[in-house]
């Protein structure tokens, strides 16, 4: 089995947004270094993030060595119908398509959600006036493994409906991959790097597991919670929040995850990902 990398001393985990605007709340930004620290937020300017402000924020610590953990699916099923949107997209692997929903997504702030908008009934479900649900349950492998192992329930990002969907955050987050793309390294897109910095995808549900939580029960809103969390990673109390809601906390405790389990090689050589999926759709860290 290949070795892990070994060069990262900092951890961040980002929570994103798909949300229409220019300012958002729904992102956050935890940090923490190599040792049991624990992860703290990251101060947005202006007081609120914004999706474009993450990006800067991004390349200015790109040479770090820094392993950075966004929540939100990186590509869209390719390999289960051949195509990303079939009928419309021809693009074969996932930088392609980056490249695509970015050129076609005029939304402020590196937002997508006129891309899934004027798409709807076609390739995303978002309500019944759109047909049956069930048509549009497509998934990426790393997606299946996930829900066949009974990790929880991933969800597909052709779903923009419900408190759960990812989508229109993740073809947000495709839009500022693709800015990105050349410049940081993104896993397994991209090998991983000997230095600086790399971006992979996470699953906080993954992080809320290994620290004991169970299902239905994920969500951190008290200071006694996020430190027996934390806990559980090897990771010290945190500093007092002036608000717990889900995006700071679970940006936290992944941070904190990320950190304790940098190291497993089996998390960077899954056995079941192959050249073809990481070109093509990717994976999420922390399924072996």
């Amino acid at each position: 089995m290949a070795s892990a990398p070994d060069h990262f001393t900092r951890f961040a985990a980002i929570d994103w947004s798909g949300a229409k605007g220019k300012r958002h709340k729904g992102i956050a930004l935890a940090v923490c270094t190599t040792g049991q620290a624990a992860p703290v937020l990251v101060d947005p300017p202006g007081g609120v993030w914004s999706r474009t402000a993450i990006l800067a924020w991004l390349l200015a610590h790109r040479a770090e060595p820094m392993l950075v953990g966004f929540d939100m699916s990186f590509s869209a099923p390719f390999l289960e119908r051949g195509a990303y949107l079939p009928g419309e997209s021809t693009q074969a692997d996932a930088k392609s398509f980056w490249a695509y929903v970015d050129a076609n997504s005029p939304d402020d702030d590196l937002g997508a959600a006129s891309f899934l908008d004027s798409r709807r009934g076609t390739h995303f479900y978002l309500g019944a006036a759109d047909g049956a649900k069930a048509s549009f349950l497509h998934f990426r492998r790393v997606e299946a493994i996930h829900n066949d192992a009974g990790f929880g329930k991933a969800t597909t990002v052709y779903d923009a409906i419900g408190a759960a969907q990812v989508a229109k955050a993740s073809f947000a987050g495709m839009r500022l991959l693709h800015h990105l793309d050349g410049r940081v390294a993104v896993w397994p897109f991209d090998p991983a790097p000997a230095s600086g910095m790399a971006i992979i995808e996470i699953y906080t549900a993954i992080a809320a597991r290994a620290a004991g939580l169970r299902k239905g029960l994920s969500k951190l809103r008290t200071p006694e919670s996020l430190d027996g969390a934390l806990a559980a990673l090897g990771s010290k109390p945190h500093a007092p929040l002036a608000r717990y809601d889900d995006h700071s906390t679970d940006a936290i405790l992944a941070a904190a995850w990320l950190r304790a389990n940098v190291g497993r090689p089996e998390l960077w050589t899954p056995a079941r990902l192959t050249p073809e999926i990481a070109r093509t759709e990717g994976w999420t860290f922390g399924v072996a």
